[in-house]
Protein backbone atom coordinates (compact mmCIF):
# COMPACT_ATOMS: atom_id res chain seq x y z
CA UNK A 1 0.00 0.00 0.00
CA UNK A 2 1.10 3.58 -0.57
CA UNK A 3 1.22 5.81 2.46
CA UNK A 4 -0.71 9.04 1.94
CA UNK A 5 1.20 11.85 0.30
CA UNK A 6 4.94 11.65 0.90
CA UNK A 7 4.52 10.48 4.48
CA UNK A 8 5.59 7.20 6.02
CA UNK A 9 5.27 5.97 9.61
CA UNK A 10 8.91 5.11 10.35
CA UNK A 11 11.01 6.90 12.95
CA UNK A 12 13.88 4.48 13.57
CA UNK A 13 15.39 2.17 10.97
CA UNK A 14 17.93 -0.55 11.79
CA UNK A 15 19.66 -2.64 9.10
CA UNK A 16 21.15 -6.08 9.81
CA UNK A 17 23.25 -8.25 7.55
CA UNK A 18 26.51 -8.78 5.69
CA UNK A 19 28.39 -6.97 2.92
CA UNK A 20 25.19 -6.54 0.89
CA UNK A 21 23.62 -4.37 3.60
CA UNK A 22 26.89 -2.73 4.64
CA UNK A 23 27.10 -1.40 1.08
CA UNK A 24 30.18 -3.12 -0.34
CA UNK A 25 30.53 -2.41 -4.06
CA UNK A 26 29.09 1.10 -3.72
CA UNK A 27 32.38 2.68 -2.77
CA UNK A 28 32.41 6.13 -1.15
CA UNK A 29 35.76 6.82 0.56
CA UNK A 30 34.37 9.71 2.63
CA UNK A 31 31.68 7.61 4.32
CA UNK A 32 32.12 5.25 7.30
CA UNK A 33 33.72 1.94 6.19
CA UNK A 34 34.22 3.56 2.76
CA UNK A 35 30.84 2.46 1.40
CA UNK A 36 27.33 3.84 0.87
CA UNK A 37 24.93 1.13 -0.31
CA UNK A 38 21.19 0.61 -0.69
CA UNK A 39 20.41 0.87 3.05
CA UNK A 40 21.96 4.35 3.26
CA UNK A 41 19.99 5.31 0.16
CA UNK A 42 16.73 4.04 1.70
CA UNK A 43 17.46 5.91 4.92
CA UNK A 44 18.19 9.12 2.99
CA UNK A 45 14.80 8.89 1.28
CA UNK A 46 12.95 8.10 4.52
CA UNK A 47 14.67 11.04 6.23
CA UNK A 48 13.79 13.41 3.41
CA UNK A 49 10.14 13.38 4.47
CA UNK A 50 10.81 12.54 8.12
CA UNK A 51 13.90 14.52 9.19
CA UNK A 52 13.82 13.06 12.70
CA UNK A 53 14.47 9.53 11.42
CA UNK A 54 17.21 7.64 13.25
CA UNK A 55 19.21 5.12 11.20
CA UNK A 56 21.60 2.43 12.42
CA UNK A 57 23.42 -0.09 10.21
CA UNK A 58 24.94 -3.06 12.06
CA UNK A 59 25.89 -5.08 8.96
CA UNK A 60 29.45 -6.35 8.51
CA UNK A 61 30.89 -7.90 5.36
CA UNK A 62 31.62 -11.62 5.33
CA UNK A 63 29.21 -12.51 8.12
CA UNK A 64 27.40 -15.85 8.09
CA UNK A 65 23.79 -16.11 9.24
CA UNK A 66 24.66 -17.40 12.72
CA UNK A 67 27.23 -14.62 13.18
CA UNK A 68 24.61 -12.04 12.25
CA UNK A 69 22.27 -13.58 14.81
CA UNK A 70 24.96 -13.72 17.52
CA UNK A 71 26.34 -10.22 16.94
CA UNK A 72 23.48 -8.12 15.62
CA UNK A 73 20.10 -9.48 16.74
CA UNK A 74 20.05 -8.37 20.40
CA UNK A 75 21.71 -4.98 19.73
CA UNK A 76 19.15 -4.33 16.95
CA UNK A 77 16.18 -5.15 19.17
CA UNK A 78 17.64 -3.02 21.97
CA UNK A 79 17.58 0.00 19.62
CA UNK A 80 13.76 -0.28 19.48
CA UNK A 81 13.36 0.23 15.72
CA UNK A 82 10.01 0.40 13.97
CA UNK A 83 11.61 -0.64 10.66
CA UNK A 84 14.12 -3.48 10.32
CA UNK A 85 15.78 -4.90 7.22
CA UNK A 86 17.64 -8.19 7.38
CA UNK A 87 19.53 -9.97 4.64
CA UNK A 88 21.43 -13.08 5.70
CA UNK A 89 22.40 -16.46 4.34
CA UNK A 90 24.16 -15.50 1.12
CA UNK A 91 27.63 -16.18 2.50
CA UNK A 92 26.42 -19.52 3.85
CA UNK A 93 25.00 -20.60 0.49
CA UNK A 94 28.29 -19.86 -1.30
CA UNK A 95 29.99 -22.42 0.93
CA UNK A 96 29.86 -26.09 -0.09
CA UNK A 97 27.92 -27.18 2.99
CA UNK A 98 25.40 -24.32 2.92
CA UNK A 99 21.96 -25.90 3.33
CA UNK A 100 19.03 -23.63 2.38
CA UNK A 101 16.58 -25.57 4.57
CA UNK A 102 18.80 -25.36 7.65
CA UNK A 103 19.30 -21.63 7.01
CA UNK A 104 15.55 -21.09 6.65
CA UNK A 105 14.90 -22.85 9.98
CA UNK A 106 17.37 -20.47 11.66
CA UNK A 107 15.81 -17.49 9.94
CA UNK A 108 12.39 -18.58 11.22
CA UNK A 109 13.60 -18.08 14.81
CA UNK A 110 15.20 -14.74 13.92
CA UNK A 111 12.01 -13.45 12.34
CA UNK A 112 10.01 -14.56 15.35
CA UNK A 113 12.22 -12.36 17.55
CA UNK A 114 12.26 -9.39 15.18
CA UNK A 115 8.54 -9.28 14.43
CA UNK A 116 7.73 -9.68 18.13
CA UNK A 117 9.06 -6.12 18.57
CA UNK A 118 6.18 -4.79 16.47
CA UNK A 119 8.59 -3.40 13.86
CA UNK A 120 7.98 -3.77 10.14
CA UNK A 121 10.52 -6.32 8.92
CA UNK A 122 11.83 -6.46 5.34
CA UNK A 123 13.56 -9.60 4.00
CA UNK A 124 15.49 -10.08 0.78
CA UNK A 125 15.42 -13.09 -1.46
CA UNK A 126 18.54 -13.74 -3.51
CA UNK A 127 18.87 -12.33 -7.02
CA UNK A 128 18.81 -14.66 -10.02
CA UNK A 129 22.51 -15.26 -10.60
CA UNK A 130 22.21 -17.31 -13.79
CA UNK A 131 24.36 -14.79 -15.65
CA UNK A 132 27.17 -14.72 -13.05
CA UNK A 133 29.76 -17.42 -13.76
CA UNK A 134 31.06 -17.27 -10.19
CA UNK A 135 27.71 -17.87 -8.53
CA UNK A 136 25.78 -19.81 -11.17
CA UNK A 137 26.56 -23.10 -9.46
CA UNK A 138 24.51 -22.21 -6.37
CA UNK A 139 21.48 -20.97 -8.29
CA UNK A 140 19.45 -24.02 -7.23
CA UNK A 141 20.26 -23.50 -3.55
CA UNK A 142 19.33 -19.82 -3.84
CA UNK A 143 16.01 -20.77 -5.44
CA UNK A 144 15.18 -23.17 -2.57
CA UNK A 145 16.17 -20.60 0.05
CA UNK A 146 14.06 -17.97 -1.71
CA UNK A 147 10.99 -20.22 -1.68
CA UNK A 148 11.52 -20.84 2.04
CA UNK A 149 11.89 -17.10 2.71
CA UNK A 150 8.58 -16.31 1.00
CA UNK A 151 6.89 -18.82 3.29
CA UNK A 152 8.56 -17.32 6.36
CA UNK A 153 7.57 -13.80 5.34
CA UNK A 154 3.93 -14.89 5.05
CA UNK A 155 4.11 -16.64 8.41
CA UNK A 156 5.59 -13.68 10.26
CA UNK A 157 4.01 -10.75 8.42
CA UNK A 158 7.30 -9.60 6.92
CA UNK A 159 7.76 -7.97 3.50
CA UNK A 160 10.02 -9.47 0.82
CA UNK A 161 12.08 -7.16 -1.37
CA UNK A 162 12.01 -9.43 -4.40
CA UNK A 163 15.44 -9.36 -6.02
CA UNK A 164 14.95 -12.64 -7.90
CA UNK A 165 12.26 -11.03 -10.09
CA UNK A 166 14.21 -7.79 -10.58
CA UNK A 167 15.48 -8.46 -14.10
CA UNK A 168 17.34 -5.14 -14.14
CA UNK A 169 19.81 -6.61 -11.65
CA UNK A 170 21.03 -9.00 -14.34
CA UNK A 171 22.74 -6.21 -16.28
CA UNK A 172 26.55 -6.51 -15.89
CA UNK A 173 26.84 -2.84 -14.86
CA UNK A 174 24.67 -3.57 -11.80
CA UNK A 175 27.55 -5.63 -10.39
CA UNK A 176 30.88 -4.50 -8.96
CA UNK A 177 34.15 -5.61 -10.57
CA UNK A 178 34.44 -8.47 -8.06
CA UNK A 179 31.23 -10.01 -9.54
CA UNK A 180 30.07 -10.84 -6.00
CA UNK A 181 28.69 -7.49 -4.89
CA UNK A 182 26.45 -4.86 -6.45
CA UNK A 183 27.79 -1.64 -7.95
CA UNK A 184 26.40 1.82 -7.20
CA UNK A 185 23.88 1.17 -10.00
CA UNK A 186 22.79 -2.05 -8.33
CA UNK A 187 22.52 -0.54 -4.85
CA UNK A 188 20.44 2.31 -6.25
CA UNK A 189 18.08 -0.15 -7.96
CA UNK A 190 17.75 -2.16 -4.74
CA UNK A 191 16.93 0.97 -2.73
CA UNK A 192 14.04 1.59 -5.13
CA UNK A 193 12.97 -2.04 -4.70
CA UNK A 194 12.88 -1.68 -0.90
CA UNK A 195 10.98 1.59 -0.88
CA UNK A 196 8.46 0.22 -3.38
CA UNK A 197 8.02 -2.95 -1.31
CA UNK A 198 7.30 -0.77 1.74
CA UNK A 199 4.81 1.31 -0.23
CA UNK A 200 6.76 4.47 0.53
CA UNK A 201 6.65 7.15 -2.12
CA UNK A 202 10.10 8.38 -3.03
CA UNK A 203 12.02 10.49 -5.50
CA UNK A 204 14.51 7.88 -6.70
CA UNK A 205 14.39 7.18 -10.41
CA UNK A 206 15.97 4.17 -12.10
CA UNK A 207 19.51 4.79 -13.30
CA UNK A 208 20.04 3.44 -16.80
CA UNK A 209 23.67 2.37 -17.06
CA UNK A 210 25.14 2.42 -20.54
CA UNK A 211 25.54 -1.22 -21.64
CA UNK A 212 29.09 -2.49 -21.69
CA UNK A 213 30.61 -2.60 -25.17
CA UNK A 214 30.74 -5.96 -26.92
CA UNK A 215 33.95 -7.85 -26.17
CA UNK A 216 35.89 -10.35 -28.25
CA UNK A 217 36.36 -13.81 -26.76
CA UNK A 218 40.02 -12.94 -26.20
CA UNK A 219 39.02 -9.87 -24.20
CA UNK A 220 36.52 -11.91 -22.18
CA UNK A 221 39.23 -14.46 -21.41
CA UNK A 222 41.70 -11.75 -20.33
CA UNK A 223 39.04 -10.09 -18.17
CA UNK A 224 38.22 -13.43 -16.53
CA UNK A 225 41.89 -14.10 -15.78
CA UNK A 226 42.33 -10.63 -14.30
CA UNK A 227 39.19 -11.09 -12.21
CA UNK A 228 40.40 -14.48 -10.94
CA UNK A 229 43.75 -12.97 -9.92
CA UNK A 230 42.36 -9.82 -8.27
CA UNK A 231 39.15 -11.08 -6.68
CA UNK A 232 38.71 -14.87 -6.72
CA UNK A 233 42.17 -15.88 -5.52
CA UNK A 234 42.17 -13.63 -2.41
CA UNK A 235 38.66 -14.87 -1.56
CA UNK A 236 39.78 -18.52 -1.79
CA UNK A 237 42.90 -17.83 0.30
CA UNK A 238 40.79 -16.19 3.03
CA UNK A 239 38.46 -19.22 3.08
CA UNK A 240 41.39 -21.63 3.39
CA UNK A 241 42.83 -19.59 6.25
CA UNK A 242 39.48 -19.28 8.00
CA UNK A 243 39.61 -15.52 7.58
CA UNK A 244 36.86 -13.08 6.61
CA UNK A 245 36.95 -9.73 4.86
CA UNK A 246 35.04 -8.41 7.88
CA UNK A 247 37.45 -9.57 10.58
CA UNK A 248 38.72 -6.05 11.28
CA UNK A 249 35.50 -4.21 10.34
CA UNK A 250 33.07 -2.60 12.78
CA UNK A 251 29.45 -1.58 12.10
CA UNK A 252 29.44 1.71 10.23
CA UNK A 253 26.43 3.10 12.13
CA UNK A 254 26.17 1.23 15.45
CA UNK A 255 23.63 3.63 16.95
CA UNK A 256 20.66 5.38 15.35
CA UNK A 257 21.70 8.78 14.10
CA UNK A 258 20.28 11.49 11.87
CA UNK A 259 20.53 11.01 8.11
CA UNK A 260 21.78 13.88 5.99
CA UNK A 261 21.25 14.18 2.24
CA UNK A 262 24.18 12.53 0.48
CA UNK A 263 26.68 14.84 -1.17
CA UNK A 264 29.89 14.10 -2.97
CA UNK A 265 32.65 16.34 -1.64
CA UNK A 266 33.21 17.59 -5.19
CA UNK A 267 29.51 18.50 -5.67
Amino acid sequence: MQHAGMEHPYTRYVALGDSFTEGVGDEEPDLPNGVRGWADRVAEELARTSPGLGYANLAIRGRLLQQIVDEQLEPAIALEPDLITISAGGNDLIRPGGDPDVLAARMDVVLEALTATGAQVVLFNGPDIAMTPVLRGIRGKVGIYNANLHGLAAKHGAIVADMWSARQLQQPRMWAPDRLHFSAYGHHAIAILVLDALGVQHELTPMEPVPLPARSWQRVRLDDLQWAREHLAPWVVRRLRGQSSGDTIHPKRPTPGPVLPFQHLDD
